[in-house]
């Protein structure tokens, strides 16, 4: 049985998702479904590219991950298929797929080149749907598509280092459902870069000069619950796909606050580290 992962910008008011799903099981006789998200702020890649990073790696060799979001063919969107580690993507070469792999290097990418075979226009679903169908059948990616050797990168989502090594600017690439701020400095950078000095992070009005390896690491438990420094504590942590984040201990966006509405941080704000 196959599994079939998706991820799109749908959302779950409209019949986008079940159609997607109902194509898939007429075209495929076995097939498992899993929905890693369809909440995707519309045509939002970073926000695609971080939530399918995180979900894939955990998926056995053999898994199709189709991926729809800003998926429309045009002269500049080609759909791709991709195999890597023995899965295989499946989308539009907007970009979302280097952020996906960052350093990473695929195994195989097809430019797909099924559209002339169907006297309709074809919609990217139906086509994913088609491509997907031939994955499952064992069927090779050049049957497909047309190899190519890279994909199409955003540059304008990547920190900047200044000339001395003094300053990373990055921004904020995601905001979670617990309102954690996802910056996109990784560790890798950060340490590089670093080299063990001192440092400062600004966002905004907030300002940090500790990393915690985890939440709980922020929190003195050897003192008494009540003498502790809990509530609105304040935390920098690398997350566990290696990106710096910014959040309050244990945060609930809807009542006490989270550290997007706290310290004010919406996407594409600027987030700096000082050394």
């Amino acid at each position: 049985m196959s599994i079939i992962t998706l991820t799109t910008d749908y959302g779950n008011k409209d019949y986008f998702v079940s159609s997607l799903k109902a194509k898939l099981i007429s075209d495929i006789d076995t097939v498992n479904i899993v929905d890693i998200s369809h909440n995707i702020s519309p045509f939002n890649l970073s926000e695609a590219g971080y939530v399918l990073e995180g979900a894939f790696n955990n998926f056995p060799r053999g898994t199709i991950h189709i991926l729809s979001v800003d998926s429309e063919l045009t002269p500049e969107n080609k759909h791709i298929a991709i195999m890597y580690d023995g899965c295989y993507f499946i989308g539009a070469d907007n970009g979302v797929f280097s952020l996906i792999f960052r350093d990473k290097k695929p195994d195989q990418i097809v430019e797909i080149n099924l559209h002339s075979n169907y006297n309709y226009k074809i919609s990217a679903d139906d086509l994913f749907v088609k491509v997907a169908a031939h994955i499952h059948k064992s069927g090779p990616l050049n049957v497909v598509g047309s190899e190519i050797n890279s994909i199409k990168e955003i540059t304008n989502l990547r920190p900047v280092v200044n000339k001395e090594e003094s300053q990373i600017i990055g921004s904020v690439i995601y905001i979670d459902n617990y309102g954690n701020v996802v910056t996109n400095i990784t560790e890798k950078l950060f340490k590089g870069v670093s080299k063990t000095r001192a440092f400062t992070i600004n966002a905004r009005s907030v300002k940090f000069s500790k990393i915690h390896k985890n939440y709980s690491d922020a929190i003195d438990f050897n003192l008494e619950k009540k003498d502790r420094e809990e509530d609105g504590k304040k935390i920098a942590l690398f997350n566990s796909l290696g990106y710096l984040q910014l959040s309050i201990y244990k945060s609930n966006p809807q009542t006490v606050g989270s550290a997007s509405t706290l310290f004010g941080l919406n996407y594409r704000d600027v987030v700096s580290v000082y050394f």
